[in-house]
């Protein structure tokens, strides 16, 4: 029985490490023109939050970059990537991935 609460434990706290490792890679980092205020944020977190593949998005005005967050073994190609923010009315300087940081 103690074997069996200590490996439970162990799985239990191993989990959300496990979760967050998975995802490390499901991230881009896209670069912008033309962000200069909350609605323009807004607006874009609205377009890519419909996309069913998108777990999370956030926009810094301040370093004008787009954080896509997406849902585990999916993603956006970069060609919709840079369509979905060209038709919101901003210029895409560059798509990164997280290992290019």
């Amino acid at each position: 029985m103690k074997k069996f609460i200590l490996t439970f434990l162990a799985l239990t706290l191993l989990s959300p490490v496990t979760a967050f490792a998975q995802n490390a890679g499901n991230t881009i980092y896209v670069d912008v023109n033309g962000l200069v205020c909350d609605f323009c944020a807004r607006a874009v977190e609205k377009v890519f939050n419909e996309e069913e593949s998108v777990e999370d998005v956030k926009v810094d005005l301040n370093t004008k970059v787009i954080t896509i967050s997406f849902v585990a073994d999916k993603e956006l190609s970069e060609e919709k990537i840079r369509e979905l923010i060209t038709d919101s009315g901003y210029d895409v300087v560059a798509v990164r991935s997280a290992e290019d940081g």
